[in-house]
């Protein structure tokens, strides 16, 4: 495999773990798969009891939407219509039925606004198990949504946006302490900022870890980093002083 952004790997991951023994080129749309067990890109075997990868992905964003809408508007009528919308868009089921990287990262993006979402509803009771839990996976989210493709940072903005908003009331809160004021910038600090970055820098030890050996893709990269890559032609070279 050859990828720009670490949670790419999770399609490899689809594959190897239903028996792709990754021999299959993938060179143009449209080329036959002949022998080749394909199916775990789409979704896992069943003899492996894994469901469809993507479209479970893409599949995910139907009680997403809904959960989301329902939080904001407390309107079942406007959840389900919203949920009925996304189940029948034709744009939305096509993208989960292929091989692409849309229903990860719409997954991710649709994760962090529910989590954002969750996380502004739990206000009156902040620093409870279900507070940070929401401000934790809405950090998740974000790595995840960065992690697939850099069209992630809107969401990043959005939740950045919301967050400054949320500083801004508590800030002007006669009633809170500065200290307890603090205690808001430091949590938010440490799940929407380092949180993300530290999962975002992991993703990318095991992306090096794995993805180890040359590839067609090799001139894409510095001669330094040729050299580290297993079966190159600059693999382990000493270069005089």
């Amino acid at each position: 495999f050859f990828f720009t952004f670490p949670l790419q790997m999770l399609i490899g991951l689809a594959g190897y773990l239903s028996g792709y023994d990754g021999t299959f080129p993938f060179q143009k749309p449209g080329d036959r798969y002949e022998q080749h067990n394909y199916v775990g890109m789409r979704g896992v075997r069943l003899q492996a009891c894994f469901k469809l990868f993507c479209a479970f992905l893409g599949s995910c964003l139907v009680p997403f939407a809904y959960l989301t809408v329902l939080e904001l508007s407390k309107s079942l009528p406007a959840a389900l219509l919203t949920a009925f919308i996304l189940i029948f868009d034709t744009g939305c089921i096509t993208l989960s039925q292929y091989i692409l990287l849309d229903p990860i990262l719409m997954f991710f993006l649709m994760g962090a606004v529910l989590s954002m979402v969750k996380c502004n509803s739990c206000a009156d009771r902040p620093f409870s198990a279900s507070w940070w839990l929401w401000l934790s996976l809405t950090g998740m989210n974000l790595a995840g949504a960065t992690g697939v493709k850099f069209v992630g940072l809107f969401v990043v903005l959005l939740v950045g946006l919301n967050t400054i908003y949320d500083l801004w009331e508590l800030l002007g809160d006669l009633s809170l302490s500065l200290v307890m004021f603090g205690k808001h910038l430091l949590a938010r600090v440490l799940c929407l900022i380092l949180l993300p970055l530290a999962l975002y820098t992991a993703m990318f030890a095991v992306h090096f870890a794995v993805l180890n050996k040359s590839g067609p893709g090799d001139g894409f990269f510095s001669s330094a980093f040729q050299s580290q890559l297993v079966g190159n032609n600059l693999h382990n070279v000493s270069v005089p002083e």
